[in-house]
């Protein structure tokens, strides 16, 4: 597979979280990283147009969805990439 990092920083930032704590809101993201909510809902888009997350319903509330990563395809990125995630997540 053929990847590059095509991500900002606050999209790896976000992937880093949901790969750590599992499925999470937007809202919950907002409430775990030093980013606003806007941020983290482009932060969103950008793992989702790379395949790195997907969107699932939550059964708890269905107005917020949850992302999921891609664990193969983050762990494959972060492989690659590690030098880079070290310098963004210090």
């Amino acid at each position: 597979m053929n990847m590059t990092l095509d991500l900002p920083r606050s999209a790896i930032i976000v992937l880093d979280r949901l790969v750590s704590e599992g499925p999470m809101t937007p809202k919950d993201i907002t409430e775990k990283v030093p980013l606003a909510p806007r941020t983290v809902s482009f932060a969103l888009r950008k793992l989702m147009g790379q395949k790195l997350c997907r969107k699932i319903p939550n059964l708890r509330d269905m107005r917020q969805p949850l992302y999921m990563v891609d664990m193969e395809r983050a762990k494959e990125l972060r492989m690659k990439f590690e030098h880079i995630f070290r310098q963004v997540l210090l």
